[in-house]
């Protein structure tokens, strides 16, 4: 198995295809190599990220807003359809359709803008100190360093927060939105279990089933993520076998970059 670093930056290199009918552009994504069949959503969320900046190259992704249809497979390329339904001088709207052989996989809006001046104001909790090198931590689908305070897998009762730091190795500043959007896919569904005895992020197959429905971004200011960035989340809802989460990314000083949401269901078994 590759590196999954390089393969990470690799599958969000997409190629373009010929576009047809109902298609202003075409891109083809190729998949993570994992362990597993199922495509993880964090690798089409970069891979929507991607496609709308190569789809209008002259304007930033402001916004994604993605909702997953049905589970996609490893063993064949994801393909995506881009449409613009508006590019003006300082926004841009545009909708993509991920699709392999059985049909749709994933479908997003993404809203991209110009990068302009105009007045700065942030109000929200100051980040904590970054952890030290005591506190990493490894989580198989981040092939990156990554340090947390709490536990996703304790099988205890908290209260349904938690925060990590996560740093990529240098990488070109143009995949940061992508890198980001692909991180915020793993620890929401975690993040809502932590109130619940006997239940965590490693149970998932076991002892609930769960599937993220649709996933949501915001990109506020430019980042790195070869720096150190803060994912800060909250899960105030679990109810009717979803579960609703959000975030904040914030940089090493404490400014907001970028915001998450996140629904998925979750299934627990009833005694």
């Amino acid at each position: 198995m590759p590196d999954l670093w390089s393969d990470l930056v690799s599958c969000l290199d997409l190629s373009v295809t010929p576009a047809g009918d109902a298609a202003d552009a075409r891109f083809e994504g190729r998949n993570l190599r994992l362990a597993y069949s199922r495509v993880f959503g964090g690798q089409l969320l970069g891979q929507f990220v991607r496609a709308a900046a190569a789809g209008v190259p002259d304007k930033s992704v402001k916004s994604v807003h993605a909702v997953f249809v049905r589970e996609g497979r490893t063993d064949e390329p994801i393909h995506y359809r881009l449409h613009r339904h508006h590019t003006g001088r300082s926004f841009a709207t545009v909708s993509l359709v991920a699709e392999q052989s059985r049909g749709v996989v994933a479908t997003a809006s993404v809203s991209l803008h110009t990068e302009e001046d105009g007045p700065h104001r942030q109000t929200l909790a100051a980040a904590p100190a970054l952890l030290s090198a005591e506190h990493k931590v490894e989580w198989d689908l981040l092939p990156w360093e990554t340090r947390a305070a709490g536990d996703l897998d304790d099988l205890g009762t908290a209260a349904p927060e938690f925060e990590f730091w996560m740093r990529t190795p240098e990488v070109d500043p143009a995949l940061a939105p992508a890198l980001a959007a692909y991180a915020t896919d793993l620890t929401l569904i975690g993040t809502a279990l932590l109130p619940l005895e006997g239940y965590a992020q490693s149970g998932n197959g076991t002892a609930f089933v769960s599937a993220v429905t649709s996933h949501t971004l915001w990109f506020h200011r430019r980042f790195r993520t070869d720096e150190w960035l803060l994912l800060r989340q909250h899960s105030p809802l679990l109810a009717q076998a979803r579960a609703y989460g959000r975030g904040d990314i914030l940089t090493e000083d404490g400014t907001l970059v970028a915001s998450y949401a996140q629904e998925a269901m979750v299934r627990i078994p009833q005694e």
